[in-house]
């Protein structure tokens, strides 16, 4: 395997990364057989692991996509740039928000916030990654992830710096 110079080191590999999503398409199975959810992807980090995510659920779902930014480089840019007029038609849906890395928090508690504004049945969100260590929204914590982490930057499966790395199929430590 080729490991690019600006990898430190592999943080999980591919079959870990498998084996987890796995297990969390197990549980979403069961807790939304017969509902039809719709699981919404936050764009763009997030898509590897929904794709992978959404194939491991095995009951019907409806998708849809939301996009969000806050990072420039390996730096939060302290603001959150989202459009509420993008969500898609959630009103009395179970939905399902699917994001990568949830580190301060900022970027998906606004989210969740105006997801909330259109009355939703049920809200749920899941993550790849959860870095609680950098939280600065009190209290916020994801339904589910798939790994804790502690304050690294990471790149792969999907996770970028300055666009570059997301097709790694592992995630990895990035070399600042």
């Amino acid at each position: 395997m080729c490991i690019p110079e600006k990898i430190e080191k592999i943080l999980f590999t591919e079959e870990q990364i498998k084996e987890k999503v796995a297990l969390l398409g197990g549980e979403l199975t069961k807790e939304y057989g017969g509902k039809n959810p719709l699981f919404v992807c936050i764009l763009k980090g997030a898509v590897v692991f929904f794709s992978d995510l959404i194939r491991a659920v095995k009951c019907p779902l409806e998708v849809g996509f939301f996009r969000t930014s806050s990072y420039v480089g390996t730096d939060s840019s302290g603001g959150v740039n989202a459009d509420e007029r993008e969500i898609p038609d959630i009103e009395g849906r179970d939905v399902v928000i699917v994001e990568d890395i949830i580190d301060t928090a900022r970027t998906l508690s606004k989210v969740k916030e105006m997801f909330l504004r259109h009355d939703p049945r049920s809200l749920r969100i899941v993550c790849l990654l959860d870095k609680p260590s950098r939280r600065e929204v009190e209290n916020f914590t994801a339904d589910n992830s798939c790994f804790e982490i502690e304050d690294l930057f990471v790149v792969g499966y999907g996770l970028d710096c300055d666009q570059q790395f997301r097709n790694l199929p592992y995630i990895g430590v990035y070399k600042a």
